[in-house]
């Protein structure tokens, strides 16, 4: 901008903008002095002091202090309550600098297949083993965990002091026996583990006519869903850094998975609880929250700028690797 304004001096202010591809209004703005900023109008549609001070007390309760906006939100609609939409709830808590993120997330590219969608319960599951540190260094317990696609709902657990095929097979068949899986219904996708890919886990899965799925060598992100759900374990605030026992282990997981599956409201299934989605209420849940924002909405109009709010989608079809969709030519 230095050199545009001293070469204008000597053949004026539209060939040197043309010359050095400098817009003239730019030219012009950088050459006004800039005044001081005026203090930012409230909208009359803002939350009063009181009340952003009592939306940011009840995040910091011990009910809701370890959970985010949009569950907070979820949770008080189901109650008949509503305060403020979840994203006036991180604007309240970035002002009272209380928002970061507490791990790191990775990135990986999107692959096609196995293409698999579960538009029901029961129609496709999911299933992988993890690690839980035991009492000393070195030491290991083994936690197979199964989900349902569509509801999200853990549909079975079990930790065992090893990763084994025979254990697989016998945990399977319990699943399955425990939710009543009729022969030829279920897909159970899986990534490419030792007990994964055993003779002994697939002739049990043959045998009960189970369509078996597996990820693709070498891809991190083709069983999505039990990984997702690993990660929401091992990050959740009770979670500890070693177990004392594999009795220890267990203890914690019957309290974990019970709160998983009957009150932790998912993100991916509209904010709903797994056992609600997967006992076929989520319709009911998505009317009774749209009477609860409908009377804040005739309560307070003017702070819904887009018209009448609606609650979180109902769940959606749920896809390992949906298809890429054609571009017309």
């Amino acid at each position: 901008m230095t050199a545009a304004v001293r070469l204008a001096e000597e053949i004026g202010i539209q060939p040197a903008c043309d010359l050095l591809c400098v817009s003239r209004a730019t030219f012009y703005r950088r050459r006004q002095p800039k005044g001081p900023r005026g203090p930012r109008p409230k909208s009359k549609r803002a939350l009063s002091e009181v009340e952003r001070k009592a939306v940011l007390e009840l995040c910091h309760s011990e009910r809701f202090v370890d959970r985010a906006p949009a569950e907070i939100q979820a949770t008080l609609m189901d109650e008949g309550k509503y305060l403020c939409s979840s994203r006036t709830m991180y604007r309240i808590l970035d002002a009272a600098h209380e928002v970061k993120e507490r791990r790191d997330q990775a990135r990986h590219p999107v692959y096609v297949k196995p293409e698999l969608c579960a538009q029901a319960p029961n129609q496709v599951w999911s299933w992988d083993i993890t690690d839980l540190k035991g009492p000393v260094r070195g030491s290991r317990f083994k936690l197979y965990v199964t989900i349902d696609l569509f509801s999200r709902l853990v549909v079975g657990w079990t930790v065992q002091h090893r990763e084994d095929e025979d254990l697989a097979k016998e945990f399977h068949r319990q699943t399955l026996l425990q939710h009543g899986i009729r022969p030829g219904e279920l897909t159970l996708h899986s990534d490419r583990g030792p007990a994964m890919v055993s003779k002994t886990v697939g002739i049990r899965l043959t045998d009960l006519k189970v369509t078996k799925s597996h990820s693709r060598p070498h891809v991190s992100d083709d069983n999505p869903y039990s990984e997702s759900q690993f990660k929401t374990l091992k990050y959740s605030p009770g979670f500890p850094e070693r177990f004392g026992s594999i009795e220890d282990a267990r203890s914690f997981c019957r309290r974990y998975f019970h709160w998983y599956n009957h009150q932790h409201r998912h993100g991916g299934i509209g904010m709903m609880t797994p056992a609600s989605v997967h006992e076929g209420r989520a319709e009911e849940i998505h009317a009774a929250r749209q009477v609860v924002l409908d009377q804040a909405f005739q309560a307070h109009p003017d702070r819904f700028p887009r018209g009448r709010p609606k609650p979180p989608a109902l769940p959606s079809p749920a896809w390992i690797n949906p298809p890429k969709k054609e571009i017309a030519a």
